[in-house]
């Protein structure tokens, strides 16, 4: 071997001293055992730990069947007040928003020229009279010349047609005056209806004109007020079925607040239901005397039909939803969790009633229902009770 062969051999002894004992180093560190699988937390038999969640219990109790819907607020009767004369505005008689009542004067335009027009009219009627009355006279004195065949038939009968003219007269200028004093009494414009008033839309010096598409202000008549509102069309036979046995009780509040619901009645069911949202309109009527509810405004509505005896009943938090529907998990006597599809009769405040899925007694998840997957062991606690580790 020549001396760069050697150099080689030599190099290569040495890496391979070097390996082993770095290779017994790393196995008496370890003490010659192979690192075990890591794992999750721990329970009882070396399984995974408990999910700790809230439950309630599945009861059964009296629930009143609810239906509710997001309303709007409309007065009775809604008036635009207008002139039926043309002239200037001399005086208002209320303020803007003000309550007024029927007959009160809201508006006074000036009357001078309809005082004029009826003046004239008063002349023209009593001219008109005094013109028949002096015809009159002369038919009595032509029938007795007629008689005494001292007047031709032509004559009399000129003189009669002319007294007709004139008593026509009277009747038409009769007409004309009673025209006249109506527009003069239109010149003093009275609210129609008792209610609020809106903005002023004229001031004193305006000029104002008949029947003009601008309304001098407009009034709305709240008390009472109506509520309407849509709910599902596969309710009508429910509703019509309980409207039948006495008046419906229908509560109002305003959207978002905390206010107390009015109370009022179910006045009204549409006589077709809306194909494009299959709903069905409604109306309700309330007495509105605290005037708590404005026209215009949105409402949060709760139409109260007939009462359930043993409605199914959870709390809200419980019910889940999912593309395959609604459900909740239910926890079964060896405390695992099990999902179950229901099916949801209707929402009332923060329970929801089950029309099918559950029976009284069971429980139900009401908080923790992310953590869960079916099967799952749980710890449970009720509301406001502190932890207990399922059995």
């Amino acid at each position: 071997m020549n001396q760069s062969g050697l150099r080689v051999h030599r190099a290569f002894a040495r890496l391979l001293m070097v390996m082993s004992s770095a290779l017994l180093v790393g196995a008496c560190s370890s003490g010659g055992q192979v690192p075990a699988p890591a794992t999750g937390g721990a329970g009882r038999g070396g399984g995974p730990a408990p999910v700790v969640v809230t439950t309630a219990t599945v009861i059964e109790k009296s629930m009143a069947v609810e239906a509710r819907a997001v309303g709007n607020v409309e007065a009775s009767s809604s008036i635009a007040v207008r002139s039926q004369v043309s002239g200037d505005l001399l005086k208002v008689g209320f303020t803007e928003g003000q309550n007024v009542t029927a007959g009160q004067t809201l508006f006074v335009l000036n009357p001078r020229q309809f005082e004029v027009a009826v003046q004239q009219a008063e002349a023209a009627l009593a001219r008109s009279r005094a013109q028949a009355d002096g015809m009159a006279v002369q038919v009595r004195r032509a029938e007795e010349l007629f008689a005494r065949q001292l007047l031709s038939k032509a004559e009399y009968d000129q003189l009669t047609t002319q007294l007709a003219v004139y008593r026509a007269s009277i009747e038409a200028d009769e007409a004309a005056l009673a025209n006249a004093r109506l527009q003069l009494q239109y010149a003093t414009i009275t609210a129609p209806v008792s209610g609020r008033t809106g903005a002023l839309l004229v001031h004193p010096g305006s000029l104002v004109r008949a029947n003009d598409a601008t309304p001098l202000v407009m009034i709305n008549q709240m008390s009472p007020a109506y509520v309407s509102f849509a709910v599902p069309a596969r309710l009508l036979s429910q509703v019509q079925r309980d409207q039948s046995r006495g008046a419906l009780r229908v509560l109002a509040a305003p959207a978002g607040s905390a206010d107390e619901a009015v109370t009022g009645t179910l006045s009204f069911i549409d006589n077709a239901v809306d194909p494009s949202t299959d709903t069905i309109r409604l109306k309700a009527t309330f007495p509105n005397h605290d005037r708590q509810l404005w026209a215009g405004a949105f409402v949060d509505v709760t139409l109260q039909l007939s009462i359930v005896p043993d409605a199914i009943v959870v709390p809200n938090a419980s019910v889940q939803a999912s593309q395959q529907g609604q459900y909740v998990y239910v926890i079964k006597p060896d405390a695992t969790a099990d999902v179950r599809p229901v099916t949801v009769a209707w929402q009332a405040g923060n329970e929801i009633v089950i029309r099918t899925g559950l029976t009284p007694g069971e429980t139900v998840v009401t908080d923790g229902q992310l953590r869960l997957t079916p099967g799952a062991r749980v710890t449970t606690q009720s509301a406001g009770e502190q932890t207990r580790t399922a059995p």
